[in-house]
């Protein structure tokens, strides 16, 4: 039977605790032999990172210790933090940021040395010599380290060769501000990798080197380096942005490349040493590439015939796609994702993590035949948690694509679904704009219990992706250049506005929430515009040059692009700051924060709350103590959530939900949340 009910106050099967059940990360996929391996994120073990190893039979084996975690901190974001030598596994300790040697049937030992500092040198993404005798990877030293620079004011990346049984790892290249993706050819003779250098960020203006690795001498060495394609000014055009170069079977190098706008394939023509002008592989408006926010992703691979596998993103959704280099032909491979990560392959089978708008991330695997038939997708590693929903119970994502200032923006539109409910005739909806983190990303275009948790109370949401998104080319990329705080904000606005001009919002209950950067544009929406009636900052960004003055390596010049170089654009940092014009917020706002975040440190949450205790706004501060830069423990996950609905339901007038713990609200005048609806558009 069917129950008449307002929006936002439907029954839902999909509590916290199923949506933190469903939080399992599935990370980087490897392969030895007919072995399988991923990584899994677990937020019930404290959000440890355990890896799985699925045998030819069907069985699952988890390979770290109890208590083991492999997380890399390499510009704070990590990623490449396990890879394999045949059976043996080398991990990087997130306890201790050393790499770690795990042989079967042995107990872990350590390959790196301690540091000075604890933590102070990490490592990541690593390629290992053919005879398994040497680790090239990327190491991360803080100032102090032993080989630093003492003149050193913050950390050095740079490539190390890393004895395998252990020892000193010897330094291969300290030349650019940062390095990543080492990737040795078939012989272990040649080297390729990327680097860059401040003020840039990877996807402005990276650039691909290779060289010639020696192991004949008492240490190995990095001779003949050379520049092969992107950086500054690369083109005719301006700048290039390089990602995932790749050895294919007959010693080809491949990478990624925005030299055409968008990040396509291309690879030189003869194996060995690249010479000659790189080939574009089937170039088309559409990216194979990911903005390289963290190390180890992979978005191609090669098969056994002569064929590569790669996943594009086309109008925010992706794709899979076979290119034949024998007849230069590219055929569309036909699987029921809209999201494909850790593209790998193995003889003429790919195996990835997919995901759709209905079906919950897997390692999934497939035989790709010519002309892209398939096998149909196995499942190596199903969903974390078979989440027992139906089709009919899930919010099914729809791109859209509508005006802002000036162009167009994208993004993910989510109706409220629930088969046990309508709601009164002639009722819309509350609307939820959410906004990614980055800013340099992209609304995940795929099944998300945390969205599904909304619109399954009566809540449409719809994920923006605002200008300045990746999966739209450079072009569209650059717009939010000198416009973060400006461009984004108005994108949100208008995202809201179609939607509650097409019938499809109530535009007097508009929300806006995001995290990280999203949790800036949420604080600058909220304190430039009254066109929301709340909102949610989780470990959000309030005085832009706190964050640049108090930020760690890897972002540290990142707002030189968004905002203004500073000093000298100082007066722009304060005007984009929301911290400097909270006077202007008048909305209601819950904000959640870890104390151990550094990427955004807690002084910037703090900040605001304490700025509003002195205001009429009504406010959450909630802090989780432990917590890094995300959130990865089971309970905070599930408080996070069940504190949002009930702050929106007493600042909006909403029916408290039964079961759920109210979250203390500051400043909540004594009166009807419903009172505090304005019109807003």
């Amino acid at each position: 039977m069917t129950e008449v009910a307002p929006y936002g106050s439907w029954r839902s099967p999909i509590s916290a605790e199923r949506v933190m059940g469903s939080s399992s990360r599935l990370g980087e996929v490897a392969i030895s032999d007919d072995a399988i391996w991923w990584s899994e994120g677990r937020p019930s073990e404290a959000g440890r990172t355990q890896i799985v190893r699925r045998s030819p039979n069907g069985e699952l084996a988890e390979v770290l210790p109890t208590g083991t975690s492999a997380q890399s901190k390499v510009h704070e974001y990590g990623g490449g933090a396990w890879w394999l030598a045949g059976e043996t596994v080398f991990f990087v300790s997130g306890a201790d940021q050393r790499i770690w040697r795990l042989d079967p049937g042995f107990d872990p030992i350590p390959v790196t040395p301690v540091p000075l500092n604890p933590g102070g040198l990490r490592y990541a993404d690593a390629s290992m010599t053919p005879d398994r005798r040497w680790i090239i990877c990327v190491q991360e030293a803080d100032p102090g380290e032993a080989e630093v620079d003492s003149a050193a004011t913050e950390a050095v990346n740079r490539l190390v060769a890393v004895p395998a049984t252990g020892g000193i790892p010897v330094v291969l290249r300290q030349v650019a501000d940062f390095v990543m993706s080492p990737r040795l050819d078939q012989l272990g003779e040649l080297l390729a990798w990327v680097e860059w250098s401040h003020p840039d960020m990877p996807w402005d203006a990276s650039e691909l080197w290779f060289g010639r690795l020696d192991l004949g001498g008492l240490e190995p060495a990095l001779v003949g380096a050379r520049h092969l394609a992107g950086g500054r000014d690369a083109l005719a055009t301006g700048d290039e942005s390089v990602v995932q170069p790749e050895w294919d079977h007959d010693n080809r190098l491949w990478f990624c490349s925005d030299r055409t706008d968008w990040w396509n394939l291309y690879h030189y023509g003869t194996p060995g040493p690249p010479t000659g002008r790189p080939i574009p592989v089937a170039a088309g408006t559409y990216e194979v590439a990911l903005p390289a926010w963290v190390f180890g992703e992979s978005r191609y691979a090669f098969l056994s015939d002569n064929r590569v596998v790669f996943a594009y993103r086309s109008d925010g959704v992706d794709h899979l796609g076979v290119y034949d280099t024998i007849a230069d032909r590219v055929d569309r491979v036909s699987v029921p994702c809209t999201s494909i990560r850790q593209v790998r392959a193995w003889q003429t089978t790919v195996i990835f993590v997919g995901a759709s708008f209905t079906a919950d991330a897997a390692v999934v695997a497939t035989i790709v035949g010519r002309g892209g038939a398939t096998s149909g997708l196995e499942a190596m590693r199903p969903p974390g948690t078979e989440n027992g929903l139906s089709s009919s119970q899930l919010s099914v994502g729809q791109p859209i694509t509508f005006p802002t200032d000036g162009g167009i923006a994208h993004a993910i539109f989510y109706p409220p679904t629930n088969p046990d409910f309508v709601a009164p005739e002639g009722e819309r909806p509350p609307l939820i704009v959410m906004i990614h983190g980055g800013p340099t990303s992209a609304a995940p275009p795929e099944l998300n219990l945390r969205t599904q948790y909304w619109t399954s109370r009566g809540f449409a949401v719809v994920d923006v992706n605002h200008r300045g998104s990746t999966g739209f080319g450079r072009r569209f990329r650059n717009e939010l250049r000198g416009q973060w705080g400006v461009a984004d904000v108005a994108d949100c606005i208008a995202a809201a506005r179609f939607l509650a001009s097409a019938g499809r919002a109530d535009g007097e209950r508009l929300i806006i929430r995001g995290g990280s950067a999203g949790g800036y544009t949420t604080l600058a929406a909220l304190t430039t515009s009254d066109a929301f009636s709340a909102g949610c900052s989780l470990y959000g960004i309030a005085d832009l040059v706190l964050l640049t003055v108090d930020d760690h390596k890897f972002e540290s010049r990142y707002t030189a692009s968004l905002v203004a170089p500073y000093p000298e654009g100082a007066e722009v940092y304060r005007e984009r700051s929301p911290i400097h014009h909270l006077e202007r917020l008048t909305s209601p706002i819950i904000m959640f924060q870890g104390t151990d975040d550094k990427v955004v440190p807690p002084n910037q949450t703090q900040m605001v709350a304490d700025a509003l205790r002195g205001t009429s706004v009504p406010f959450s501060a909630v802090f989780f103590e432990g917590e890094g830069h995300g959130f990865r423990q089971a309970a905070n996950i599930i408080r996070c959530l069940e504190a949002e609905l009930s702050f929106y339901a007493q600042v909006l007038g909403f029916p408290h939900p039964d079961g759920v713990d109210p979250v203390e609200v500051e400043n909540l005048p004594p009166t009807s949340g419903s009172d505090l609806r304005k019109p807003k558009v």
